[in-house]
């Protein structure tokens, strides 16, 4: 199958690169590499050359330019993974609404030349509000978008929800909880920053007092979830984790083994979610996927 993946250099797309080309597919990256690098992709090109593996191309274009469209149209993919809408590094209200238009150009061109499926992913801790304790692990539900990321995203699934019901492109939005392992840059999650603070002795940043909780869900697992969305699920936003909640104290605890040096506690965002946690039951039903990889496991390839 010929599979483009935008933001294929990044963290995630990398290594869904590498799970794809292992699986004999021929691969388009599309990637700006504004935030991702040629240097996640060093495996994937090495195995885009043999020849029992699938083929790799790499196209430096941005998504939104008419030269992704125009690939579309030249190298005609089945399936697109759209990795790129909400980037780590900017928050900016900017730079999300960049990334609806790029939600927008990717289902156009994907109408255009008759691709068959879109995935999206977008992140959970922005779709369901300040969910209660007692609402957690946070279910597919009704959307409550939080800041204005959430208003974002809950705007690209409605775009692909209206892409399927008048051109019949199938999709799925995957709602990811924290990601995290090897190739994740510092400044790509709490997980790569507290592993960097680790490796250079220095204290860590605590948002806040570090009890709030979040889902921590190991690279391999989100690959896995991502794979078989390509199949299964369409229509749907489906959660991607693990259903666990670990403090932020938890997780540099166990980054440290207790022997770190103390944190550096900064003021809670305003916006700060206490505890998060998404339910991986629907994932379950309906892409037979479920995580398998508990946080001691995940860290220790770190």
């Amino acid at each position: 199958m010929r599979i483009a993946v935008i933001g294929g250099a990044g963290f995630i797309g990398s290594h869904l690169v590498d799970r794809l080309l292992a699986e004999g597919h021929e691969v388009d990256v599309v990637d700006d590499l504004s935030s991702g690098t040629l240097a996640n992709l060093a495996e994937a090109r090495q195995a885009g050359g043999s020849v029992a593996a699938g083929s790799l191309k790499i196209h430096h274009i941005d998504a939104l330019s008419s030269s992704a469209a125009s690939l579309f149209g030249m190298r005609r993919p089945e399936l697109v993974y759209q990795l790129a809408l909400f980037p780590r590094h900017d928050s900016s209200a900017r730079a999300q609404g960049r990334g609806f238009e790029s939600a927008l150009a990717v289902m156009e061109a994907a109408r255009e030349h008759s691709v068959t499926k879109v995935i999206a992913t977008v992140p959970a801790s922005s779709l369901y509000g300040h969910p209660a304790t007692s609402a957690l692990p946070a279910k597919e539900g009704e959307l409550t978008p939080r800041g204005v990321r959430g208003v974002v995203a809950r705007a690209v699934i409605d775009l692909m929800s209206t892409y399927r019901e008048r051109n019949m492109i199938e999709f799925t939005a995957l709602a990811l909880a924290s990601v995290y392992g090897p190739r994740q840059a510092a400044r790509g999650g709490v997980v790569a920053a507290f592993a960097a603070a680790h490796r250079e002795g220095t204290p860590p940043r605590f948002d806040g007092d570090g009890r709030q909780t979040r889902d921590f869900l190991y690279i391999d697992d989100a690959v896995d979830a991502l794979v078989r969305a390509g199949e299964r699920g369409s229509g749907l936003v489906i959660n991607i984790g693990t259903g666990t909640q670990t403090t932020v104290r938890e997780l540099w605890s166990a980054i440290s083994g207790g022997a770190g040096p103390e944190p550096h506690v900064a003021l809670a965002r305003s916006d700060e979610l206490l505890r998060f946690a998404v339910s991986p039951v629907r994932a379950r039903i309906h892409l037979g996927w479920s995580p398998w990889t508990d946080l001691r496991d995940g860290l220790a390839h770190l």
